[in-house]
């Protein structure tokens, strides 16, 4: 399941290498890794808006992406080239189901809702965002990178799949039929998207240190039969399986986990798309506040 990290050694020291993913991985990886060499050579450009140490109102972030697609598209329609945008952040906690969700897949009334739940239109059902999740939200023009729908959900989750493997050592997969990425019966990352003229947004959420308590008021993206995981999860499960005399040393905090995830990720955004970043400011009238240390991860050896 997990092989720990060489990129975070001066955080995350270890000898010892553990492999017990349960699941087959897809055929549909080499579909990817064949679609992703064929986009473009010259990157493109990309505004990125960095904002994964904050915490962002739903309702505002979805509003935000909203109107960059709608401008997206009025440089499209004058016939004008237009950059992608690439978001990263954290939600306050919230559920957000997809255009055709049950409400079937929620364990309490609306009118009892724990949190703010709000119906969207991207596909997938229902799902979880809180703390301690990075969220990315990609708005890119499809038409110059690839105009297939199936060939972007397979390269976001080829991200996923690449920054739990070179900065985690995670053996993660995908699952036939499925959407998103995996860790044996424990899903770590949820997709949903929406394209319109082939402006994509929407887009991934990564579990690094969430608190899972809230996913038990769903039925995660409508599947009954599979739990929700995290990379803190297999982090502490790799710390309880440690024997007496075992080398390995750890001392990290939820904030340090967000900023090594988040650096993988950007970095395997670029290579899998292709584009180099611009850093944005974070618009005015954008609320944001930064979330509190609750746990760490501590181990050491004898």
């Amino acid at each position: 399941m997990i092989l720990l990290a060489s990129t975070v050694s001066g955080s995350i020291p270890v000898n010892q290498l553990i492999n017990s993913s349960k699941q087959r991985p897809s055929s549909r990886s080499c579909v990817v890794n064949s679609a992703v060499a064929m986009t473009n050579e010259v990157k493109r450009s990309c505004e990125f808006y960095d904002m994964h140490k904050e915490l962002i109102p739903y309702a505002e972030a979805w509003s935000w992406q909203k109107d960059i697609v709608k401008k997206r598209k009025e440089l499209i329609e004058r016939e004008k080239d237009c950059s992608d945008t690439l978001i990263i952040l954290q939600h306050h906690p919230v559920y957000t189901l997809g255009t055709r969700s049950s409400e079937a897949y929620l364990n309490f009334s609306m009118k009892n809702a724990p949190i703010n739940v709000y119906r969207t239109e991207r596909g997938g059902e229902v799902t979880y965002h809180g703390p301690g999740q990075l969220v990315m939200y990609p708005i890119i023009n499809l038409r110059y990178h690839k105009m297939d729908l199936h060939w972007y959900l397979r390269a976001l989750e080829e991200v996923v799949i690449r920054v739990l493997s070179s900065t985690f050592f995670i053996k993660a997969s995908r699952i036939e039929g499925l959407t998103g990425v995996w860790v044996g019966d424990q899903k770590l990352a949820a997709i949903g998207i929406k394209v319109s003229q082939w402006i994509a947004y929407h887009g991934l959420a990564l579990n690094v240190a969430t608190d899972l308590t809230a996913f038990g008021q769903i039925v995660p993206c409508g599947i009954q039969d599979r739990q929700v995981g995290s990379i803190k999860g297999l982090l502490q499960e790799h710390v309880s399986s440690n024997r007496r005399g075992a080398e390995s040393k750890y001392d990290i905090d939820d904030n340090q986990l967000i900023d090594i995830t988040h650096k993988s990720l950007v970095q395997e955004f670029c290579k899998i798309f292709q584009v180099h970043l611009r850093h944005k400011p974070i618009p005015a009238g954008i609320a944001w506040e930064r979330p509190e240390v609750l746990h760490s991860i501590t181990e050491k050896g004898d």
